[in-house]
């Protein structure tokens, strides 16, 4: 974010003309200009942050369906702390004891099928399947990433 903008955030100036007695009807001496006063006061709101684009290929394609889903940014954060648990993003996550694999650790990990022939290799169809799934069982993300934190399972 640039520096005018986080000030513009913080700064507000009010400019005040006063109008000088003659304009008033008053008499004058002499005709001046008007005086000028300049207040300034500050503020306790903060700026509005800048959402980070993700870095990895797996969080940009889901940041992109969170998007046609008309998801905010907090929800692709929630979905980031969810799957950042489950698998680290790894499309290739398989849980040994449970046999849970992919980004949503799907479980069966054959539900995925439905989504996608491509479903052991490929990330966006795996994205696809778990958005769907976190829709219809919680909502949003943060509806699974609340009651992951809750019962550390979704």
């Amino acid at each position: 974010m640039d520096s005018k903008r986080a000030l513009s955030g913080t700064l507000v100036t009010v400019t005040v003309m006063i109008a000088a007695p003659a304009a008033l009807g008053a008499p004058t001496a002499h005709a001046a200009a008007a005086p000028v006063k300049i207040r300034t006061w500050t503020t306790s709101a903060q700026p509005r942050v800048t959402a980070a684009r993700p870095t990895s290929r797996n969080k940009k394609i889901a940041l992109n369906q969170v998007v046609q889903r008309a998801w905010n940014y907090r929800e692709f954060r929630c979905l980031d702390n969810l799957w950042t648990r489950e698998s680290g993003w790894n499309h290739h996550a398989l849980n040994s004891s449970s046999g849970a694999y992919g980004i949503p650790q799907a479980l069966p990990a054959g539900k995925m099928r439905g989504a996608g022939k491509d479903w052991k290799s490929n990330p966006a169809t795996q994205i696809r399947w778990g958005l769907a799934y976190i829709k219809g069982r919680y909502g949003k993300p943060c509806g699974a990433w609340g009651h992951w934190q809750a019962h550390n399972w979704y």
